[in-house]
């Protein structure tokens, strides 16, 4: 296979672009921020141009557009659970902005749901996506790490024995966006409903990287809901998913209303819709739920398990080539490659962060993200910082807090683009001086007029 090789690069727009670097000349510009966005798939910009011209709103409408755009709005509705092997009769889509929207969704309905049980167990690892809206409502817990920040099971059963049936939900990762790590989601499904608890699985970095089955409702592992943005799956136009049971759906009041979430309506009286019509308030993004099933419908053709399997490639071949590189050090399980998706957190000793990137930008080319990735607490934990001194930089710019490099791959790049990266961080690391010299103070943003 040739290094410049990637059997889905001509699938994704924008791979080829030039960009200009600090010096005035122009590049091929490098992505490897795959973990915070991805560009769009080619049939996904042509599905939506095709669709556009029968746009509508959905629902109410009598026309033949908006009938056209119902229909279709309701089928990508079960396109989606069927990519993930829902069980239709028990579980319904619910459409949302992201996956933000979701939990932050879920945690307000599931108020609702069994309200004598008030635990929420989530864990260190968690984007603060998955920890700050259970905050509001809940008593919050932590499932444990160990030393290379993987899930510790064992706590979490302590932590389940602990509250004694108080367990609402646990609420997981399905694989970490700092370290890649990927979470036991059945084991950790079978402890959860052992307990009388539901399981929430965060599949926002998982489900573009490997295929994840639900499994059938009365299976021990099935995972009770999920949630995922459509702008990680290469169909970046404002549209994620909520997965979850009907009963509960159907049962609990929704978090936003208005337009589309009630049946009828006096001014001193409500009945709202069934779900999932009351949990989705106002007109919908028909185009990003298009965007999104486009996206999933060529995965499955491509097949998850190939795109896991060249996504590994890439991730080992970088991996033990920037452990090689002096001064620099990789964070986590980084060589349990059949445990994580395509992500590398990574640090260059003596020399800040957010310089490298930087540099990285303005002088290859190079795109990458650094800071603490909206998940500082298991970032404190990886960093080895204790609390005392995290809360020292609460007064300090964000710019300014530790936290590490990451590296994420995307299903087009190459092993070339690797190299490139490898030769950048060599000469970076073997010439901190120069490069902190040169670039800490530099904007990032110089180059744009």
């Amino acid at each position: 296979m040739s290094n410049n090789y990637s059997p889905y690069r001509d699938l994704v727009v924008g791979v080829n672009s030039n960009i200009p670097l600090l010096n005035g000349k122009l590049v091929k510009y490098i992505n490897f921020d795959n973990a915070a966005t991805t560009p769009p798939l080619k049939r996904v910009i042509n599905d939506i141009i095709t669709f556009c011209p029968q746009y509508s709103s959905i629902h109410r409408g009598n026309g033949y557009k908006s009938q056209l755009s119902t229909i279709l709005y309701e089928e990508n509705r079960r396109a989606i659970g069927n990519f993930f092997n829902y069980d239709e009769e028990y579980m319904d889509v619910i459409f949302v902005k992201n996956c933000t929207e979701s939990i932050n969704k879920l945690a307000y309905i599931l108020m609702d749901y069994k309200p004598e049980k008030d635990v929420i167990l989530s864990s260190v690892m968690e984007h603060h996506s998955n920890d700050l809206p259970w905050r509001k409502w809940y008593t919050i817990d932590y499932i444990d790490i160990d030393s290379n920040g993987n899930l510790l099971i064992d706590d979490l059963e302590k932590k389940l024995n602990l509250y004694e049936g108080r367990v609402k939900l646990v609420t997981v990762t399905g694989a970490s966006n700092i370290t890649g790590h990927k979470t036991p989601i059945y084991k950790i499904a079978q402890l959860a409903h052992s307990y009388d608890a539901k399981i929430l699985v965060d599949c926002a970095q998982l489900a573009p990287h490997a295929p994840i089955d639900l499994k059938p409702f009365d299976d021990l592992n099935h995972i009770d809901f999920i949630a995922f943005s459509g702008h990680k799956f290469y169909a970046p136009f404002g549209c994620g998913a909520l997965l979850g049971p009907k009963d509960i759906f159907e049962n609990c009041n929704p978090d936003h209303v208005g337009g589309g979430t009630i049946d009828f309506v006096m001014h001193d009286y409500v009945k709202w819709a069934n779900s999932p019509d009351r949990h989705e308030a106002g007109t919908p993004n028909v185009i990003g739920a298009l965007a999104m099933v486009s996206a999933l419908d060529e995965f499955s053709k491509l097949g998850m398990k190939n795109i896991e399997s060249y996504e590994k490639h890439l991730t080992k071949y970088a991996t033990v080539n920037m452990i090689s590189i002096p001064n620099l050090i990789i964070y986590g399980d980084y060589l349990n490659f059949n445990h994580k998706v395509s992500i590398i957190p990574f640090n260059i000793e003596g020399i800040h962060h957010n310089i490298v990137a930087k540099a990285l930008s303005l002088e290859f080319g190079i795109a990458i993200r650094s800071g603490c990735f909206c998940a500082q607490p298991y970032m404190q934990r990886l960093l080895q910082i204790s609390p005392e001194q995290s809360r020292s930089f609460i007064p300090l710019p964000k710019e300014t807090y530790p936290g590490t490099l990451r590296v994420s791959f995307g299903i087009y790049n190459t092993i070339e683009e690797i190299n490139v990266l490898l030769y950048a961080l060599e000469k970076i690391a073997l010439n901190r001086t120069y490069y902190i010299s040169k670039y800490s103070n530099i904007d990032s943003s110089i180059l744009i007029k």
